[in-house]
This record gives structure tokens, sequence and C-alpha cells, in this order.
């Protein structure tokens, strides 16, 4: 099992480029599998999850191959077999995601719940709520979703949809499930995120009528089929936002290449509360910072998009953790999302959490141990820690890590991290 070695206390310089963005991709690529024509994604990163991903289409019968340029050429054939498989889908939760299209286009699906990160109940009842509406025949046995179009209708369609929360993958599931209903489907309480926008903007390149995505109402009209397209993932925002955390809390001057600072405004807002300057660049986004010893710590809460993501609450804790003051993080998505918090305090944080709140007493330095990731976010608070703290950190359990970035080694070492990949 491969682990990161880390010697802190080294000043991060010179420019890295963000990869695409995972949470993009898996929906881009379960997008792919509303139409027999061939798909091309590019800026698909090099993720265990899109290699998951791929494994699960081609475990129905379609074709997904990474080209040389970091692009993925997919075509999903008629004689498909609708069914994402248990032994695939029980590590990654987007599985979920192939439930929609497989659905439209096919008339039935057959999904195994799914699995992933350890962090909260994430219930699918929202994604069978709005299918239902769109006239599917849902039942769950034996740990899968089998849905199905009642005798007599061909297509799904096109429906009313509030759900009681915010659901990403339920959003996306209704957006490509209602690109070939019959009629137009409303959402209401949709999720706004960049990554909504990114698949509605594949879909329309599809052949789809969608718009409002980016807001919180979406009106979807259905079209009898989609065709074939080139679509080009948009940026990692997270990845941004942790390469932005990481530099603040080292100290040092970087270019984040393909960055957009309009997708991260809740974070950069804090960063620069707390005396980092970020400057936003037609080719990207520039951190510049004197380092954690000189900045202030920022309390927040998390939220749903435009807020404070819930996916960069463990980096910005880790900065929290160096900075000058106290500081509390209140999060309001998951419920087990301060796993992370015995780990950094095996590194010298002083942090107490009481329920959905982390206290935080910010420290002069850390001390290098050997920590274990829990998740995958926790895994990149980890990284930054390990940045800033005296000596050697050992960061065991990377798979986590390995799930949503990129080389995420290799990008710190081209900035002047000493961390190393070891068995």
């Amino acid at each position: 099992m491969d682990q990161l070695l880390i010697t802190g206390g080294q000043r991060l310089h010179g420019d890295v480029t963000i990869s695409g963005a995972k949470n993009a991709a898996l929906p881009d690529l379960c997008a792919a599998l509303l139409t027999a024509e061939p798909v091309v994604l590019h800026n698909v990163p090099h993720l265990h999850d899109v290699l998951t991903m791929k494994k699960l289409v081609r475990s129905m019968g379609a074709s997904a191959e990474r080209l040389p340029d970091d692009s993925v050429h997919l075509q999903a054939p008629d004689d498909l077999k609708p069914e994402a498989a248990y032994e695939l889908v029980k590590t990654m939760r987007a599985s979920i995601l192939a439930l929609g299209p497989l659905l439209a286009r096919f008339g039935r699906a057959r999904v195994s719940l799914p699995g992933g990160c350890a962090i909260g109940s994430r219930p699918v009842d929202q994604h069978i709520k709005g299918l239902v509406a769109m006239g599917a025949v849902i039942r769950v046995e034996h740990g899968y979703i089998e849905a199905s179009l009642p005798p007599g209708q061909s297509r799904l369609h096109g429906a009313h949809i509030s759900t009681d929360m915010v659901t990403v993958t339920g959003t996306e599931n209704f957006l490509m499930a209602a690109s070939l209903a019959e009629g137009e489907t409303v959402l209401e309480n949709a999720a706004q995120e960049p990554e909504i926008a990114d698949l509605a903007e594949m879909l329309i390149a599809m052949g789809a009528r969608i718009e409002g995505h980016g807001s919180s109402k979406i009106r979807i009209v259905g079209v009898p089929a989609l065709h074939g397209c080139a679509h080009r993932v948009v940026a990692d925002r997270i990845e941004a936002g942790t390469f932005l955390c990481a530099v603040a809390a080292t100290g040092g001057d970087a270019l984040l290449r393909h960055a957009r600072a309009d997708h991260l405004e809740a974070v950069i807002d804090k960063l620069r509360d707390a005396g980092v300057t970020v400057e936003a660049l037609p080719e990207g986004v520039r951190v510049v910072s004197p380092g954690a010893a000189q900045l202030r710590a920022q309390s927040f809460r998390t939220h749903e998009y435009p807020g404070f993501p819930t996916d960069m609450q463990a980096q910005f804790m880790a900065l929290n953790a160096v900075a000058q003051g106290a500081s509390t993080v209140s999060e309001t998505i998951f419920e087990n999302r301060f796993m992370h918090v015995q780990e950094m305090q095996r590194l010298g944080a002083r942090i107490h959490v009481d329920g959905k709140v982390a206290m935080i007493e910010g420290v002069p330095g850390l001390s290098g141990a050997a920590v274990m990731a829990t998740d995958l976010r926790a895994s990149a608070s980890l990284v930054i820690a390990g940045l800033v703290a005296d000596g050697e950190t050992r960061v065991d359990r990377i798979y986590h890590l390995d799930r949503g970035y990129d080389r995420m080694e290799a990008k710190l070492s081209a900035l002047g991290a000493h961390i190393r990949r070891v068995r």
C-alpha cells in the first residue's frame, strides 16, 4: 500500500496545472450512455474514480478508451446491458449517475446501491422520488435499484421535481434523464455547482434543450434522441482550492493554471480575509502568501454552492491550525466529516470537536508524525499539515487521495515541496 513521505518547511513557488474536475468527469462519462454515437471528453483527470467509471461503462458493453492527450473516447451501442454491478459500484457513490441515462435511453436500469467515502449518509431516495415523478417504476431489492417504464410507455415524461434537499448527483441524474424524456421537466431546488453547468453544457452539445443551469431552477425540454459530441471537462475547483490552501499555509508564490476564481469565491474571500493575496488572471489564479504564521485564522460554515464547500473544509482547517488566533468551523453538509481531526491532533494541532462544530486554536508549529487518511479530503488536509510540520510526516492509506487528486505529489514537488510516494 502506498504512502506519502513529507518533509515540511518548504515554501511553494512556481506554477502548476489544475486538472479536470473529478466531479464533472464522472457525470460526463455517464452522459455518454445517452447516445450510440461517439463522445470524446477532453481534460479528463487521471484518477482512480475515473478508472472505475470507465470500467463500469465497459462492463455494460460500451467502449471507453483513454487517448494520449488526456482525452477519453466513448461509445455506447444500442445493445448495451443497462446494469451497474455491485463489484464496481461498491467503492464509488458516483455510480448512481448511471441510473438516469440508462433508464431514459433503454427504458430500464439495474444499479447497485453505491459506496464511497464513509463521511455520512447519502440517501438515494431523492433520485428515486424524481424519477418516479417522471413515470418510472422503481423498487429496491437485494441491494439494487431496479427501474423500468410501465407497460406501453416508451419514454419517461416531463415532471416538476422539487427535492427535499439540494442534491448534486440527484440534479445530474434528473438532467440526463429529462434530456430524453417527453415534454418539459422543471427542477426546483437544483444544485448550482459549476460541475452541474459543465454537464448541462455537454448535454446541450449533444442536442439537449436546457436553460437555467447554474441556478436553482432548471428547465429541460426533452428530445427524441441525442447525438455525439466533443466536450472539455471544467477545471477542478477543489484541487485548485487545495493548492490555494497549501501555498497559503507554507508561504510562497504560485500560479494555478486553468483555475477559475469565479468558482471559488467563498474560499478566496476567506483566504483574503486571512491575509493571503489571491489574483484572478486570464491563465488562472495566482496566490501569494507570507506563510501561516503571519495569517489570521478564519471561522466559516460549510454550505451548498455558492457557499463555502464542504469539500474544502478539512484543507482550510489545516491552515487555521497554524494561523494566528482561534476559529470555529461548522459542518452543515455531512455528519461525519471531522474524522481528520484526530490525525491532525497527532501532528500537534489544537482542535476540539463538539457535534458539528470544530474549535481550532492556532499553534506556532506542527510536528511530523505518522498519520492515516480516512477519506478523500481528509487526505489532502493531512498533506497540507505535513507540508508545514517540522520533520517528517508519513501519510498512510493515500488510496483515498488518489480517488480525487491527479498526481498530487508530482505537482507539489514541482512547486518545491519535499514529498515522495513510497510503498
